[in-house]
């Protein structure tokens, strides 16, 4: 399983899981677990488990990250649990005193 970013033709580029490298004579791209950038599903998609035929004509470039190789345990759908906590931010008394006497 390679791991890829896709760089659709007019949208956001996606993450994928390309079953093999592609070739040079191939008209399309096959791949799995379809995810944006931050992970989540995009709305194009009804079921990320679904394989996903994209005709190289709608692609501009596929992006290959060296060490992009994963196992097939690896190679799983992200779930909301794997998300990470978001940062506690800091609050600036500061500011908030300027805010309140303003």
């Amino acid at each position: 399983m390679i791991r890829a970013v896709v760089h659709l033709l007019n949208d956001q580029p996606v993450l994928a899981d390309l079953l093999e490298d592609p070739k040079p004579g191939d008209i399309s791209l096959i791949c799995t677990n379809v995810r944006s950038l931050d992970g989540r599903r995009p709305v194009f998609i009804d079921a990320s488990e679904s394989r996903f035929v994209f005709p190289y004509a709608g692609i501009r470039f596929i992006e290959l990250p060296s060490g992009t190789i994963v196992s097939d345990a690896e190679a799983r759908v992200p779930s909301a649990e794997d998300a990470p906590e978001p940062e506690e931010l800091e609050i600036d008394e500061d500011f908030l005193r300027r805010v309140r006497d303003a």
